[in-house]
């Protein structure tokens, strides 16, 4: 059964590892064994968090077996696009001079995955600076389409998208200006919404402090996944307020 986890939900999962059906280890060594099967091929993940996959899984199967409150997405693995700030990772946003940027603290969207349950299992690309509609990076190279290599996997979140639409992941992080979470999932047939602006807060150790205009009026973080039910839970869990946030909450 724990190598065929990788097609199952976020939600799904969450329910099964709560219920005692399976472990968050073998949920975590399931995407991990797909990763290693389709990502050299796919160039989606351009950093596999396995060791600290497997750390997390060990502390979720412990609050199962402890009967502490599980969050919604208790013991599940995510994957996170490389502009979103991941502690101990640099978020590169695909440019050879932020290889090294590596960031001390997460982002709103990280931590508030992080407290409903989720466990980062790896980073994804993107176009250099998210500024393109396909996923062609000058520090990681192109991300290929899963259903058909001639095809693009669209950007900026194509990364994410080819990893959710592989099964390397159930669910991810993401974010869109122009189209950056809708056009990736299009093209690999996953699903997605573009929240409205401010409704999830964005944030940044790295500079610019203060985001150009364009940014501040169109850009969001959001959430991506191959089930819409996912989407939404994800959503939800990463909504609202925070004192960091770079554009006010209506």
């Amino acid at each position: 059964m724990t190598t065929e986890l990788w097609r199952r939900g976020a939600i799904e999962l969450a329910g099964m590892i709560a219920r005692r059906e399976v472990s968050s280890a073998e949920v975590i060594e399931a995407h991990l064994q797909r990763i290693d099967a389709v990502n050299p091929a796919l160039n989606a993940i351009v950093r596999v968090l396995d060791v600290e996959a497997r750390a997390g899984a060990v502390a979720a199967d412990r609050a199962v077996a402890a009967g502490a409150e599980l969050g919604p997405l208790h013991g599940v693995p995510i994957t996170v696009k490389e502009n979103i700030d991941l502690a101990g990772t640099p978020t590169t946003n695909s440019l050879v001079a932020l290889a090294e940027a590596v960031v001390p603290i997460d982002a709103p969207v990280v931590s508030r995955m992080r407290a409903a349950g989720a466990i980062p299992i790896g980073r994804t690309n993107l176009p250099d600076l998210g500024l393109r509609v396909a996923t062609e990076s000058s520090l990681h190279g192109i991300t290929r389409n899963p259903w058909n290599a001639a095809l693009t996997a669209g950007g900026s979140s194509g990364g994410e998208a080819s990893s959710l639409a592989s099964g390397m992941s159930p669910i991810g992080l993401g974010n869109d200006l122009g189209g950056s979470l809708r056009n990736p999932a299009h093209c690999c047939g996953i699903a997605s919404i573009k929240p409205s602006t401010g409704v999830v807060p964005s944030a940044s150790v790295l500079p610019p402090e203060n985001e150009p205009l364009m940014f501040q009026l169109m850009g969001v973080e959001g959430v991506m996944a191959r089930r819409v039910a996912d989407v939404r839970s994800g959503l939800l869990a990463v909504a609202g307020p925070d004192v960091r946030a770079r554009r006010p909450t209506p």
